[in-house]
């Protein structure tokens, strides 16, 4: 079925002078579909040949073997290639629905991909700034394992640091065991916005909370006591949270836990000259790499953050042997990871180039940033109940008498969040705003949602037949464009992963909707005749693609909505 690769063999035949890999590499896929299914350009050959490009695509036209394409024409510096229709078709048909993997492929060879994702704050609530590392990076684990790949997502929770010994000092000065208990987490929030501000006024109060981490660090009893509460009770909202969301991880390794790993990787700098003082702190030169120095330890001897995550790089290498270690972490931390990257290089470890950061933008919420610190947080558990809200409301509007209404306004909810995020490009930011996300219409996760559960409405009112394999050809033009993106699937979800970019599914199964319900308002799916079972056979096949698109993503596919 590879389409695309008959192109280049049939330009190859009568280009010699270009091998078979860089006449692929060039083959592009018309916007206009009226131009063809596949284009190759000429350019590149008129310095060779002497010639005009559309001179030469007028002659390379004229001499391919048209024996296998429907049509192959010159327009301008083009080649293109129209397909035979039906005949494409009948293979997009036959190899999804033969292969419930369609799509997937072993590039990975088995190798493993360590995820570092999520990755919230300990005493403080998930906010929807959390949300885009942990849906990206559960993406991005579906994605690898689509590829061949066996990923390890880690919740690399950040239950360690100079926050803690702050928040010890807000709750030993203002704090309330019973009030902590009644509500842990936004007691403790309230607490450390309080010290934020009041910090304003009394700078003393840093250093004090400097102390305390200091007493966390050195094994004091009422200071561990404190963080093991506040972990657990933290730990306990988390996992509601991801339980919502349905994703799981296959480590909760935070900060702490490398806290007996850190005088490893000192001694190794040490060993390989690669400390240096710096104004009483220890640090490395980066300068060769064009970074500011990495920060080890500072002046009172307590570790940072450099050097937990070198810690960490080390460990996971040894313990999982990983051949992409991905940190799914927000664009503003770049510099950071470039610092890990070159320190780690400089200790000697070249699997250093295999770890990646990933970064994103940011969620806005009526174009304003979200700050734990400020007080400015939007609880991620609010909005995911508002927007199941949302869906609930719409459902009784559109179906009132669907069964599992509470499940599906779950599944529906729960997906426009996720699904908007994703269908976002990693890199950039964009605003919330929930009604426009909860839409059954647009660019949505539940117009995709939509479009799947009016296929499985097709074929439950055709009665689920068993289909015939040996029957599938559909002679109409309104199917044309979602067979094309059926078949393109495969070349979608490597796309994905390469780029690291979980958009491209979203698009995809987007465009996919768009052609399926196209393509349902022209034609009659169900009319008795010699081609209902290829048509019953397309629907499902953009069922099972569609369903799997929205998995990559972690979004469900309810058959009713």
């Amino acid at each position: 079925m590879d389409y695309k690769n008959q192109v280049a063999q049939a330009v190859a035949a009568v280009v010699p002078e270009l091998d078979e890999a860089t006449i692929l590499s060039k083959i592009e896929v018309p916007k206009d579909s009226t131009m063809g299914d596949f284009a190759f350009p000429t350019f590149l050959l008129a310095k060779e040949h002497h010639m005009a490009p559309n001179q030469i695509a007028a002659t390379v036209a004229e001499a391919i073997d048209a024996t296998n394409f429907k049509a192959v024409q010159a327009a301008g510096p083009y080649v293109n290639f129209f397909l035979n229709q039906l005949t494409f078709g009948t293979d997009v048909l036959q190899t999804v629905l033969m292969n419930q993997d369609f799509g997937h492929n072993t590039d990975g060879e088995a190798g493993h991909v360590t995820i570092d994702m999520s990755s919230p704050n300990i005493a403080k609530p998930m906010s929807m700034g959390h949300l885009r590392s942990t849906v990206i990076g559960n993406s991005l684990a579906e994605i690898s394992k689509a590829n061949g790949y066996q990923p390890i997502k880690i919740n690399h929770l950040g239950d360690w640091g100079t926050q803690f010994g702050k928040l010890m000092s807000a709750y030993k000065r203002w704090g309330s065991e019973d009030e902590v208990k009644a509500d842990p987490i936004n007691t403790l929030v309230k607490y450390y916005v309080r010290f934020h501000e009041e910090a304003k006024e009394n700078p003393a109060l840093d250093d004090e909370g400097r102390a305390w981490f200091k007493k966390l660090e050195d094994g004091d009893e009422e200071a561990r006591q404190l963080w093991s509460w506040f972990r657990e009770e933290s730990l306990k909202e988390f996992m509601e949270l991801y339980e919502t969301l349905d994703i799981e991880f296959d480590s909760f390794n935070g900060e702490a836990f490398y806290n007996d790993k850190m005088d490893g990787v000192i001694d190794t700098l040490k060993e390989k000259g690669l400390l240096i003082e710096s104004q009483g702190a220890q640090v490395v030169d980066l300068e060769k790499y064009n970074l500011n120095v990495a920060m080890i330890q500072r002046t009172d001897g307590a570790t940072l953050y450099m050097t937990r995550d070198l810690a960490a790089a080390i460990f996971r290498k040894k313990n999982y042997n990983f051949v992409k270690s991905l940190y799914v972490v927000g664009g503003e931390q770049r510099e950071h990871f470039m610092q890990l990257k070159a320190v780690l290089k400089e200790m000697g470890y070249e699997w250093s180039d295999d770890v990646e950061h990933i970064p994103f933008g940011l969620i806005t919420v009526d174009g304003k940033k979200l700050s734990t610190r400020s007080g400015r947080i939007i609880l991620l558990k609010d909005v995911l109940k508002d927007s199941v809200d949302l869906a609930l409301q719409q459902i009784n509007e559109k179906n009132p008498t669907l069964g599992n209404k509470e499940l599906v306004a779950h599944e529906v909810g729960t997906g426009a969040v996720v699904f908007h995020d994703l269908m976002n490009e990693r890199i950039g930011n964009f605003d919330f705003k929930l009604e426009e996300v909860v839409r059954f219409e647009g660019d949505t996760g539940p117009y995709v949602q939509y479009a799947n559960a009016r296929a499985q409405s097709i074929l439950r009112k055709a009665g689920n037949p068993e289909l015939d394999m040996s029957n599938l050809v559909i002679d109409d033009e309104n199917v044309w464009e979602t067979e094309k993106l059926l078949a393109d699937f495969g070349d979608v979800v490597r796309r994905a992963w390469r780029d690291r970019e979980p958009s491209v599914i979203a698009k995809y199964a987007l465009n996919l909707s768009r052609t399926f319900n196209k393509y349902y308002a022209n034609s009659k799916i169900l009319a008795e005749d010699e081609q209902l079972n290829a048509r019953l056979a397309l629907v499902t096949a953009v069922s099972q693609v569609l369903t799997e698109s929205l998995r990559l993503l972690g979004v469900k596919a309810p058959k009713e909505m």
